[in-house]
């Protein structure tokens, strides 16, 4: 018995399992590619697997590349067994139960055809027509330019029209646009064939478990709520660091760059989640609303301020995880010559009353120093005065940092007196990580956001006002790189560019410590301060 099964025997607060989802067809577009094998597919085995899907659902792969039903089912299951049993051999997750996928796999099919012709949209209606449910899910894991030809192709063939015994939904992957404009196009291509209620913007990082942890960690536990505001919050930093390079995404990366990757969708929604106010209800619309509001009250940089508030980097040959690393400009389907940024650093201000004057400073980057994706908020510094006439030279912030990845979980620094008979400090840490406090079943992330698909939950999923006030503040950045795309390098296995460091010491500030180690019992902070 773990832990969290011992806690809840004893509050009689044993956890239900959610009911399984009404019999549904999902057609999967885009099924022959890597986000197919690699997430949703595993992620729908996962949710069978738990007794979430109807036993009667079937999953329809659609795309041109030429599979019938066997060798799509095929296909599948070398690379999902293949990755199963490498995580099985390093510690973590179940190799793959052949007596469940072969159950599991007589529910996958495959349509091919080419989704900018109207002949697949009929293969769907007729697959549909003889299907046990009126229900379908159709889910965009295509490239973006076709998000708007199979909206169209769909609402031609009647295929979104809902019934009092059926739905019909859509899901969208990211990038939602590449700008403002073309989001508001896109969002009027699907509004002009589905309501809004019909559209699912999917956006992963809100299916973390740590990521919804944010409301229940804020709205569930008053000690925070009375500090979580401009009175006591000096400023928030919101980083996501990878190790990895641009592996084989050069055609894709030369296009997107890390800002329209990362920026209006991850790290916003991030943003969204730490700032807003509470919500009425724990609802979709409730919760979407306010998320809505915190995302229009960000500041739109003045052009001529834009450079001043923001750092594009690109990185460089170096060493990551003791091993040589090439640069980006060496990278396949990389120019020579490219200015594309594999690194932002930003500063973001939200004007409403909570949060005036607090900066929320975002980064995110490949090939540097760590994994990590985290959220790390400063308190301001007790007062100083109760120490003056001793060898306390200055009072250090408290911080709260909130980790998505690797390591999930949440942790407060504090101040500590070290034993002896002068005052020393150091900054000391208390908190959990999920992995010691609960069973974490093996998951892709997709799990929780496929599942509210299916039963009609949009709280995780974004709104056309939320997706368009994104881009809104994203702007102001995209309209003056296009006037100089000039890009500072950095080396490979760094923390970034110096400009990165410079943007928060010009306002007396340093960035938290990229992949700090985390964890209950960690005293004290490397590098924390010790005053005698």
């Amino acid at each position: 018995m773990t832990q969290s099964d011992h806690q809840h025997q004893q509050d009689g607060q044993q956890q239900k399992a959610p009911p399984p989802a009404d019999n549904t067809t999902m057609f999967i577009f885009g099924a022959s590619g890597d986000l197919v094998k690699r997430l949703l597919v595993p992620s729908l085995y996962n949710l069978d697997r738990d007794g979430l899907l109807d036993r009667s659902m079937s999953i329809v792969g659609v795309d041109i590349a030429e599979h019938d039903d066997d060798s799509f089912r095929g296909h599948l299951k070398d690379f999902i067994a293949d990755k199963a049993a490498d995580r099985h051999a390093e510690g973590g997750g179940q190799e793959l139960d052949e007596d469940h996928w072969q159950d599991f796999a007589q529910r996958l099919h495959y349509l091919q055809g080419d989704f900018t012709e109207s002949d697949i949209f009929e293969q769907i209606k007729s697959h549909l027509g003889q299907a046990d449910s009126d229900n379908a899910l159709f889910y965009c894991a295509t490239a973006p330019r076709f998000f708007g030809d199979i909206a169209t192709g769909l609402g031609k063939a009647d295929l979104m029209k809902e019934g009092d015994n059926r739905y019909r939904r859509l899901v969208v992957e990211k990038p939602f646009g590449h700008d403002l404009e073309s989001a508001k196009a896109l969002n009027a291509q699907l509004l002009e064939v589905m309501k809004e209620e019909q559209i699912y913007r999917i956006d992963h990082f809100l299916g973390k478990e740590t990521v919804q942890n944010i409301l229940v960690a804020r709205f569930a536990n008053v000690l925070f709520e009375p500090f979580w505001n401009n009175h006591y919050i000096d400023h928030i930093q919101i980083t996501t660091a990878e190790t990895v390079g641009v592996e084989k995404r050069g055609n894709f990366y030369e296009k997107s760059g890390a800002m329209r990757d990362m920026v209006p969708n991850h790290l916003f929604q991030l943003l969204a989640m730490v700032a807003i106010e509470p919500p009425a209800a724990f609802g979709a619309d409730a919760l979407r609303s306010e998320k809505a509001k915190v995302l229009g009250a960000l500041r739109p940089w003045p052009r001529e301020e834009v450079h001043h508030n923001s750092v594009r980097g690109q990185y460089r040959a170096g060493n990551v995880n003791d091993s040589d690393v090439v640069g980006y400009r060496d990278e396949p389907d990389v120019a020579e010559d490219s200015n594309t940024e594999t690194f932002v650093a930003m500063k973001m201000m939200v004007d409403n009353w909570r949060w005036v004057n607090v900066p929320f400073y975002l980064r995110t980057g490949k090939r540097l120093s760590a994994r990590d994706t985290e959220i790390a908020i400063c308190f301001k510094p007790a007062p100083y005065a109760q120490f003056r006439g001793t060898d306390v030279e200055r009072m250090n912030s408290n911080w709260l940092i909130i980790q998505l990845q690797p390591n999930e979980g949440m942790w407060f620094d504090f101040q500590a007196k070290r034993p002896g008979p002068e005052l020393e400090m150091d900054t000391v840490k208390m908190g959990f990580a999920y992995k010691d406090f609960f069973d974490l079943p093996a998951a892709t992330g997709y799990e929780t956001l496929i599942y509210d698909c299916l039963t009609g939950d949009q709280m995780l999923f974004q709104r056309v006002d939320t997706i368009e006030n994104s881009w809104r503040a994203v702007q102001p950045f995209l309209d003056a790189w296009a006037e100089d795309s000039s890009v500072e390098g950095y080396e490979a296995g760094s923390e970034g560019p110096q400009g990165a460091h410079d943007l928060l010491e010009r306002d007396g500030r340093q960035w938290h410590k990229i992949g700090e180690v985390t964890g209950p019992g960690v005293a004290p902070v490397p590098g924390s301060s010790r005053r005698k």
